[in-house]
């Protein structure tokens, strides 16, 4: 048996300023690692990727790992690079193979296409239309029915933050191993609802997709479904599929599945207004913050978080923490290439002034970058690389590119290139700040932090500043959305 092994993720948030050319899905690499190096940078980590490599090696497989590519959100993918990531899996698949196991995101949205998942899944097809195909896909997929229809097997997250990414990949890898062995004849069933869930509602340790998920669970736990999925969907994509949808996959029951899709997007449909986020504003977020004795205090930076497509160099949230007077903070991160060639060139111990941030205009919402001016020494400078402790992706390589420590006396600011989500203690870590000893923590995120820091802190207070991340819908101008949608149009039938 031969299976091609491939990753191609990104999350592409429509509104984004921040470019994604092919060198952005290269991480710790000049470019996407291919063949042999892509092995070896996913083989052992917690992604979903690893999970087939292992599965893979189990059964006594030969592997072919034509690329892994990975890009943080940002805006949509350009099209040559899209192509090079495609051309090098469907090469591969056409130079003949058994199986295909596939680590993607869901919501790639390209300078030509809505549904770059569902593309390469097309291509596929033509190319191979018998071979099994398992996909993994993350929590905040745009289902689109080119990825459905192409896919033997699929598998989605069911933790927000992610940390099952390496169990996703097992779930949809042996469903496939099931049904190569004649165990199991898969079949899927999806649908969707006109809703479009804020990020800031999706957690899977809140109400409501903390039930719907562990209605999931139980589905396949149960034998009623061999995998199922309910995605949350991305909303910062202005793409018609943009939203809530589901996936369940039976053992040759398609009446069945459907049946189990339409009970988890009901559930969904039914508390909806439990998915909208209520925005508390930024000076009464500032105020609880001061009144605080204890940290750490995560001050939650949400409205520029770069795992949804922010550009991280937003200066609202932190030009306040700074006119407040917090001290003892802990700042991750603002990405400023400029600035930390600037402070590299200073040198370890030089004190600055500089413009901070606010480097990069948001036209999408009609907001121009507004930098901060901050006086402080060079702690420290690095490569930017590192590696999660986890509980989040264990072992992977985190390229934050060439990064600075600016200590102001009362603020660490890290200082990066590229951005980078923090949700690892490692972020810190392996630049020389302990977490657990600050009094406040700024960090760039919505959820994700959740994982890396829910251990340590204190209280967790929710600070809009300003970013293509916003809660506030108004915002955003949707035109390719399907319409009408909830909450953007008051709707009481899903249609």
């Amino acid at each position: 048996m031969r299976v091609v092994i491939a990753m191609m993720k990104h999350e592409t948030n429509t509104f984004s300023p921040v470019s994604t050319p092919i060198e952005r899905f290269a991480r710790g690499f000049p470019l996407p690692p291919r063949g042999q190096d892509a092995y070896t940078a996913f083989k052992g980590t917690g992604t979903a990727m690893a999970a087939y490599i292992d599965l893979a090696e189990r059964e006594g497989w030969e592997i072919v790992t034509p690329i892994a590519a990975q890009a943080a959100p940002s805006a949509p993918v350009q099209d040559a690079a899209y192509a090079e990531m495609t051309d090098a899996i469907c090469v591969a698949v056409a130079d003949g193979c058994d199986a295909v196991m596939l680590d993607l995101h869901g919501a790639m949205v390209t300078e030509s296409r809505e549904d770059g998942e569902g593309g390469l899944l097309t291509r596929l097809r033509e190319i191979a239309p018998d071979v099994p195909i398992a996909v993994a896909l993350d929590m905040h997929t745009n289902l689109y029915a080119e990825i459905v229809d192409n896919a033997t097997t699929l598998a989605g997250y069911t933790t927000y933050p992610h940390i099952d990414n390496y169990g996703t990949g097992t779930r949809a890898g042996e469903a496939l191993i099931r049904m190569i062995k004649g165990e199991a004849k898969p079949v899927l069933a999806w649908g969707n609802r006109p809703m479009l869930p804020h990020v800031m509602r999706q957690g899977t340790g809140d109400f409501p997709n903390k039930q719907l998920q562990e209605r999931v669970a139980a589905m396949e736990e149960s034998g009623e479904a061999m995998v199922a999925t309910l995605f949350t969907g991305f909303p910062h994509a202005d793409i018609r599929n943009a939203g809530l949808s589901a996936c369940v996959v039976t053992d040759g029951d398609p009446a069945k599945a459907q049946v189990l899709c339409d009970e988890l997007l009901d559930s969904a449909w039914k508390d909806r207004e439990a998915w909208v986020y209520q925005i508390e504003p930024l000076e009464e977020s500032i105020a609880r913050a001061k009144a605080v004795t204890e940290g750490p205090v995560v001050l939650l930076d949400h409205y520029d978080n770069a795992s949804s497509g922010g550009t991280e160099d937003t200066t609202t949230v932190l030009a306040a923490i700074i006119a407040a007077g917090l001290e003892d903070v802990a700042v991750f991160a603002i990405c400023d290439p400029e600035a930390v060639q600037q402070l590299i060139e200073a040198g370890v111990g030089a004190e600055v002034t500089l413009p901070l941030g606010g480097k990069m205009d948001m036209p999408s919402i009609g907001l121009k970058g507004e930098p901060v001016t901050v006086t402080g020494k060079v702690k420290l400078i690095s490569d930017g690389l590192y590696r999660n402790l986890g509980p989040a992706s264990p072992g992977l390589l985190m390229d934050m590119g060439p990064t600075v420590v600016f200590d102001t006396g009362t603020l660490e600011i890290v200082v990066i290139s590229t951005q980078q989500e923090p949700n690892d203690k490692n972020c810190f870590l392996s630049l020389g700040i302990d977490p657990a000893r600050k009094k406040f923590l700024m960090l760039k995120s919505r959820i994700h932090y959740r994982a890396g820091y829910s251990d340590i802190a204190k209280e967790v207070i929710e600070c809009a500043g300003t970013g293509v991340c916003t809660s506030d819908y108004d915002q955003l101008t949707f035109e390719k959305v399907r319409r009408p949608i909830y909450p953007l149009d008051l709707i009481n039938e899903p249609g």
